[in-house]
């Protein structure tokens, strides 16, 4: 029976082995691989599994470590999924990059997420052409955190039409990523800009694993443009709590939690590893 796993470090309390179990119901086996080196537990991987996910701090190592990578991983320079092939050599892939743009789909047009799915896979070349036209604007879109999440939600945005803007700590990482994907035109800066661009945004993905002390001055102004789309990527301490999401809430605003980005990348990325749809409703409700 053929094996697939998770590596990356802490990651005991994933859900991914939930949401793999019910995706195929049980047919296949999905282990944690959780080593604080990246090259122990690649090896493990090599050892045993036909493929594995890839989560933090390890999506760069994955990225660099593949033999060969798919268009999408290369454009973003990080990998969440790497596939053993029949040749023994790897081929790395990133799903987060699909799990966002079905995440911001079904925040816009409800419903449509799995849809999407069905119809397009994992190629969502022709969504680039919808958001003026469901705005009635070019949209903007801010993305907090410039890691290998960061990189992947900055792609996706742009992708889907954002005029995005790149904040991270050090401005230096945000321009590397701008540099490194210059046909999306990115724009920069630093966290100072948090809350004065906050305002101004469509779309916010926040990839940051703690919460900035930005937040601390947010106020209900913040959230008056109407359809703000908050899309944070940690689902197990999110930064946005309940006094941020009765501002946004009030402003008509919508708040998307990491769990529809964790479900609709594993929905992708488990038709990799098989090669068969797994079963969307039952990884639902694993959630």
């Amino acid at each position: 029976m053929k094996r697939f796993g998770l590596i990356g470090n802490p990651i005991r309390t994933s859900l991914s082995p939930a949401l793999f179990n019910a995706g195929y119901n049980g047919k296949y086996a999905y282990d944690l691989i959780e080593e604080a080196d990246f090259e122990t537990a690649y090896r493990r991987f090599m050892d045993g599994y036909a493929g594995i996910n890839v989560t933090a701090p390890f999506k760069l190592d994955a990225f660099r470590k593949a033999d060969t990578k798919s268009e999408g991983s290369t454009r973003i320079g990080a990998a969440n999924l790497i596939l053993k092939k029949d040749d023994g050599t790897t081929f790395a892939c990133n799903t987060d990059y699909a799990g966002i743009i079905l995440s911001i789909l079904e925040a816009i047009l409800p419903e449509t997420g799995f849809e999407f799915f069905k119809m397009y896979g994992s190629d969502f070349s022709s969504v680039s052409g919808m958001l003026p036209s469901i705005y009635g604007h070019r949209p903007k879109a801010m993305i907090a955190g410039c890691g290998g999440a960061g990189r992947a939600a900055a792609a996706a945005a742009a992708s889907m039409g954002y005029d995005t803007l790149l904040l991270n700590r050090t401005a230096g990482k945000a321009e590397k990523i701008a540099g490194d994907m210059s046909e999306f035109h990115f724009t920069t800066g630093d966290m100072t800009l948090f809350t004065e661009y906050l305002e101004k945004t469509d779309l916010l993905i926040y990839t940051i694993p703690e919460r900035i002390p930005e937040m601390d001055g947010i106020d209900g102004s913040i959230f008056s443009k109407p359809g703000k789309i908050i899309l944070e990527a940690n689902y197990k301490n999110p930064s946005f709590g309940s006094r941020e999401l009765e501002m946004l809430r009030a402003g008509d605003g919508i708040y998307v939690s990491g769990k529809r980005w964790l479900l609709y990348q594993a929905l992708v990325g488990f038709k990799l590893f098989t090669g068969k749809n797994p079963d969307f409703e039952q990884m639902s409700a694993v959630l």
